[in-house]
């Protein structure tokens, strides 16, 4: 596993582009720097946010680029509803109006949410314009990396956009120590997942060293993102544009995106409905591979690190099962999922109507 560090660099490579991860204590320092080493000095600079961001750091963010650049910000309320047709458009319009131009850069400061959106924007503004993931939450060390950028439909989340890299990730520690309890242990749902998908070692790794989110200090906290990122650029790299490989990066997400939808976004978080999405991935797995006993051992830790492990009674099956097939995997109305063979080894496979359902009804 690896050392202590104050901090790291990840590179990314994909066929369209290369591309760091600055990860550490302080690396916000580097975007005037960054922003200075394009090729071309961007004209003007704006910078998406939400609300609750803007308030910690939005005004030393600005402070730090308004020497060398022209800046402007656009502030989005905090949530998954934010995510809008609307607010998609709102920014595109603000950013018209304030003159950026093709040579502009933008900088997604916050979630994933706010990464989602602003990269969206970036990779349509002009038919596209540099942008930097400023990631400022645990959950956003998968979202950030890998330039799958989207806003949400009513019909099903992130169903409209595009495979858009970024020119870097700038990923500052500091900012994760005003997260609350909730969203730490959403963003920790997608490491542990990462270490489901890839690493064996890595799993075990987090059972000897996390038995609950308190253990997640400061060191402990950048060997998870390290790896998580190394894991999710190796997949990335193999496959930029989802047509094969990345798919098993959804695992826990087929039910997760319709626990999110049937609860009504913003009801559970993003990481507590892929965590219980990866149980239910995981007994599902069982039942199609009889040497496959995991479910009990995840149930443990499930309930050590505060994840939910059963589905609210005010939701069906049957609906369940609806939200599930508008899934971006779905073909011909059958549901692929990505399925556990052993612990660091996933697949695509196939899942029949019948099986979901009757696997579903454990998990009231």
């Amino acid at each position: 596993m690896p050392q202590n560090f104050n901090s790291k660099q990840v590179v990314v490579q994909t066929d369209s582009k290369e591309y760091p991860v600055f990860l550490g204590k302080g690396v916000i320092e580097q975007l005037p720097r960054l922003l200075g080493s394009f090729e071309k000095k961007p004209s003007k600079v704006l910078i998406v946010t939400d609300d609750l961001v803007a308030d910690l750091y939005l005004s030393e963010i600005v402070l730090s680029l308004t020497q060398r650049f022209t800046v402007h910000s656009y502030v989005l309320p905090n949530g998954e509803e934010a995510k809008s047709f609307e607010n998609y458009y709102a920014i595109q319009t603000f950013a018209l109006e304030n003159g950026l131009d093709r040579h502009s850069a933008i900088i997604a400061l916050g979630g994933g949410v706010v990464g989602d959106i602003a990269g969206f924007v970036a990779s349509t503004f002009m038919r596209g314009i540099k942008f930097i993931q400023v990631p400022t939450t645990l959950l956003a060390h998968d979202s950030a990396v890998g330039g799958k950028v989207a806003i949400n439909h009513p019909l099903g989340k992130n169903m409209i956009g595009s495979f858009y890299q970024p020119e870097a990730v700038i990923y500052d520690v500091d900012f994760l120590k005003s997260l609350p309890d909730s969203e730490m242990r959403s963003g920790f749902a997608e490491v542990v997942k990462h270490s489901l998908i890839w690493d064996e070692a890595f799993y075990h790794w987090i059972k000897e060293n996390i038995k609950s989110l308190a253990d997640l200090t400061e060191e402990r906290l950048l060997v998870c993102l390290e790896n998580g990122i190394k894991i999710k650029a190796e997949v990335v790299s193999n496959d930029e544009k989802e047509t094969g490989l990345r798919a098993i990066l959804n695992f826990g997400h087929t039910l997760g995106h319709a626990l999110e939808a049937a609860y009504g976004y913003g009801k559970i978080t993003h990481g507590d409905g892929v965590a219980l999405g990866m149980l239910f991935a995981t007994r599902l797995s069982e039942k199609l591979n009889a040497n496959l006993n995991l479910t009990a051992d995840l149930i443990e830790s499930w309930n050590r690190y505060g994840f939910p492990t059963k589905i609210r009674s005010s939701v069906s099956p049957e609906e369940l099962l609806g939200w599930m097939k508008k899934d971006k995997k779905t073909q011909n109305s059958h549901i692929h999922m990505v399925l556990i063979q052993s612990v660091g080894n996933v697949e695509l496979r196939t899942v029949s109507d019948e099986l979901i359902l009757e696997t579903l009804q454990e998990f009231y």
